[in-house]
């Protein structure tokens, strides 16, 4: 089935995340992290929740059609091309977001350099999905099975809690922490493409 999606070789910033010893506490740490996906509703516990996400959820979606419709008001990928698609991968990236505690424009501004969006893509060097995670995370963290990189939640899910860790490591340098997770750590270029689109993301 995936094949018939064209599935689309990434060639901008998408590097190849390196695979590094983890500490069995960590390992288990993360896998916890990784496990269990219930339904990516939003958590708004009080008014005030409520219209702060709607109020980035009208933003992120002007911005996302600004970004993936053509001049004939048509989406360029199949994945995004309903309202409703568009709401669920919104809601999906507010809801992993927030529970790694990472601020939901830096992840949107993420996966626009690495993916440009797309569900399916696969870098060079093998990562995959909108975040494009590298396959070895699913045999260090998961089942193994690295075709759920292909779906919005699990994939966002991987790619969340992995910043969170490299954020962790560089004791929260954005800037060193993008680089691990690009394979170009001490490098500007891609943590400045993603932090200039970060800002595009904020209301």
């Amino acid at each position: 089935m995936i094949s018939l999606l064209c599935l689309s070789v990434v060639s901008a910033f998408a590097g190849p995340q390196r695979e590094e010893h983890l500490a069995d506490s960590v390992r288990i740490a993360m896998s916890s992290a990784v496990a269990d996906l219930p339904p990516p509703t939003p958590y708004l516990p009080t008014p005030q929740d409520e219209q702060a996400f709607q109020q980035w959820l009208a933003h992120a979606q002007s911005q996302l059609a600004r970004r993936l419709q053509n001049k004939q008001g048509q989406w360029r990928l199949p994945e995004l091309a309903s309202p409703e698609l568009q709401l669920a991968f919104l809601q999906t990236v507010w809801y992993e977001s927030q529970r790694a505690a990472l601020e939901p424009a830096l992840v949107l501004g993420l996966i626009e350099v690495e993916s440009g969006f797309r569900k399916f893509a696969i870098s060079s060097a093998g990562a995959r999905g909108a975040m494009q995670v590298m396959p070895f995370w699913t045999r260090q963290l998961g089942t193994g099975d690295a075709s759920v990189l292909f779906q919005w939640q699990a994939n966002m899910r991987f790619g969340c809690v992995i910043l969170r860790h490299y954020l962790s490591i560089e004791q929260g340098d954005v800037h060193m922490a993008l680089g691990r997770y690009n394979g170009s750590r001490g490098q500007l270029a891609y943590p400045r493409a993603v932090l200039a689109a970060q800002r595009r993301w904020q209301p």
